[in-house]
């Protein structure tokens, strides 16, 4: 909880090297490395790509984990205040809503170039040819997506184990974002990277979808259509995951999300999210960041709340 107010009050130390981005660079050195052994069939690929996924998965869970155990050792205060400060670096809530309102400034200044530049910093797809309402949507989607995998996941799996545990999750995202591709490069490579990075957000999405359902009532939005588009639009997407807290801030916002769109130069036909009420603006990009803390404020009260109980219930027992 206390992680969660310093990421809200300052966000990402900029100045500090982040962990996450040394966890990047780890994928690119072992990529680099075991390309050179594994290649020639796709079996081959395949099984390099495992073994970097679970050689920066263990690391990203055993260095924190032993720096911890070790100023553990020294006074407790120590590793808490360790622990805090990880989980501090972790969560993305400050920088989710930074970047993506950088896209917002743009469109109101309408400055089009500028909004599809910032655009592109946070997201995978072309963003050259995009329209303003286009880009608007995009920037929307982003948003929706990452309230799962820049916070409430990494809080789901804090809450379990601590910040080893979400540093081995974001290791997974990362390896996802980075290698997991359908592309020629990585369809083998990066395919074991991909599914896991499904199996461990399946659960997260899921969790993410109906707390930002009780958000859409809390936070003023339209908390009945967020639940109905969640319930006919949650599996419209290719990733079993993603469409779950998209469908909901569809909804909540009445707006149409998804559809076609282009990445590397190739056109990818996709359903639609939503239906179309209205026709999305940069205003809605504030709203799903609205939207987006207060699903993170409601998992935050609720995850704690489950972490310490579980804890009492174990002192109880033990």
């Amino acid at each position: 909880m206390i992680a969660f107010l310093l990421d809200a009050i300052f966000g990402d130390p900029y100045c500090i090297p982040h962990p996450i981005c040394l966890i990047g660079k780890l994928i690119a050195k072992g990529e680099k490395a075991l390309r050179k052994v594994f290649y020639g069939s796709e079996k081959k690929e395949c099984i390099g790509g495992m073994l970097l996924s679970i050689g920066v998965i263990l690391i990203s869970f055993l260095v924190p984990a032993a720096i911890i155990w070790g100023l553990s050792k020294i006074h407790w205060s120590m590793a808490v205040l360790l622990q805090i400060w990880f989980c501090f670096q972790i969560f993305a809530a400050k920088s989710l809503k930074k970047e993506s309102m950088k896209v917002y400034s743009a469109l109101k200044a309408q400055n089009l170039p500028e909004a599809r530049k910032y655009l592109s910093y946070i997201v995978g797809r072309d963003t050259e040819s995009l329209l303003e309402e286009a880009v608007a949507k995009a920037a929307v989607e982003t948003v929706a997506e990452n309230t799962s995998d820049g916070v409430i996941a990494p809080l789901f799996f804090m809450a379990i184990g601590g910040a080893p545990l979400a540093f081995a999750y974001k290791a997974v995202n990362t390896l996802d974002s980075m290698i997991g591709y359908k592309n020629e490069q990585y369809l083998y490579f990066g395919r074991f990277a991909a599914k896991l990075d499904d199996v461990c957000n399946y659960i997260p999405a899921r969790l993410s979808g109906i707390l930002m359902i009780a958000a859409a009532f809390v936070t003023g939005f339209d908390g009945k259509s967020a639940a109905r588009i969640y319930r006919r639009d949650r599996r419209k997407h290719a990733s079993p995951n993603s469409a779950q807290t998209e469908s909901v801030c569809a909804g909540a916002l009445h707006i149409q999300l998804a559809g076609n769109a282009s990445y590397f130069g190739k056109l990818y036909h996709k359903p639609t999210i939503g239906d179309e009420i209205r026709h999305t603006e940069a205003e809605d990009i504030r709203c799903a960041n609205r939207l987006m803390y207060g699903t993170s404020i409601i998992g935050v009260i609720l995850l704690s709340a489950l972490r310490m109980t579980a804890e009492v219930l174990i002192l109880i027992l033990c």
